[in-house]
């Protein structure tokens, strides 16, 4: 059976207890690990990892904590849509609503990532899921073996079926929790899951992969409800598996190719089950040659609302490089 009913209606402002999926253990799974502790205060940001600038470089790494930074997380493809994963900071100028701003922290190493997987557990899955199982656990393998997983099987409801692990013997359990019924409440699942991430993760770097084959048509909360949950400060990347029948036109395709692209995820819509083994490492690649550049905004810090953010790299030997990252986010109070 299915474990503990993520909470969805978080729209609203809440302290994190409130707007938090519950995350004691399940009676029918022992070995369930405890849930993390809850996330820093909102306006400090969680410890990043960053390259110690005063002359210990030479492979040494610290932890310091960025009051108030965004983190962006960035990937660099060039014109054939390869990866670079290997520019240094000064490639990369950052502009928030079109204004300069000063890189405060910067690093590109495969630093450990906290993770919800969110696979719709509808009746129209049935014949799919094994083959997403497997493309998931895939996925992980060729992961950094310190990440930080949660599972959340949905279909009208969304359920947390494993809060955050490393143990892939647990990932994979929870994998096999299927109901296979009910409709598809998309938006409610990753609003909670959200959720989940910013109030359980000490970890800034935050991913939401979600598997779906088909449109919500039973969330309570909207498309620009998650739309705007993913678009708060800090908020996480969004990749997402379509797994629509024949070609999905435009809408079936948009609010997927939307949320993730706001985020700096990306989108895929493979025309058979077959190309999910090469997704899923397609899209750890992606995860882990991602650059991580912090910044202070010299917005003032009350001016709340939406400010949008563009990132440019430059590099010699090159030729233009395209930078996907987050198109903007909400400033201080306004997405609590």
């Amino acid at each position: 059976m299915v474990a503990l009913l993520l909470l969805a209606g978080v729209s609203s402002a809440q302290t994190p207890s409130q707007d938090s999926p519950n995350t004691a253990a399940p009676p029918d799974s022992p070995n369930q690990e405890p849930p993390a502790s809850p996330a820093a205060p909102d306006n400090v940001s969680p410890s990043s990892t960053v390259q110690d600038q005063a002359g210990q470089d030479a492979g040494v790494f610290v932890f310091r904590k960025e009051v108030e930074e965004v983190v962006l997380h960035a990937t660099v493809v060039d014109e054939q849509r390869h990866l670079v994963p290997n520019l240094d900071r000064n490639t990369f100028s950052i502009f928030e609503d079109g204004v300069p701003q000063t890189i405060t922290s910067f690093h590109r190493e495969d630093v450990p990532v906290a993770m919800g997987i969110l696979i719709d557990n509808s009746g129209s899955m049935r014949e799919k899921r094994d083959k997403v199982n497997e493309a998931v656990l895939n996925l992980l393998r060729h992961s950094n073996p310190k990440d930080e997983i949660f599972v959340v099987n949905f279909s009208q409801d969304s359920y947390l079926d494993q809060d955050f692990t490393s143990n892939l013997d647990l990932v994979h359990q929870a994998l096999q929790k299927v109901s296979m019924q009910g409709s598809t409440a998309l938006y409610d699942a990753i609003v909670a899951s959200s959720v989940h991430l910013r109030n359980y993760s000490q970890l800034d770097n935050r991913v939401l992969l979600v598997i779906t084959d088909g449109q919500d048509n039973a969330s309570r909360e909207t498309l620009q409800q998650a739309r705007l949950r993913l678009q708060q400060e800090n908020g996480p990347t969004l990749y997402a598996i379509g797994l629509m029948a024949g070609t999905p036109g435009p809408q079936d395709r948009g609010p997927l190719e939307g949320l993730a692209d706001s985020t700096g995820g990306a989108s895929y819509f493979p025309r058979s089950l077959d190309e999910l083994d090469a997704i899923s490492l397609a899209i750890g690649r992606d995860i882990r040659s991602r650059y991580a550049i912090g910044y202070k905004s010299v917005n003032p810090r009350q001016n709340n609302g939406y400010r949008t953010i563009q990132v440019e790299a430059k590099a010699l030997g090159y030729g233009p490089l395209s930078v996907r990252t987050r198109k903007g986010y909400y400033a201080g109070e306004a997405m609590r």
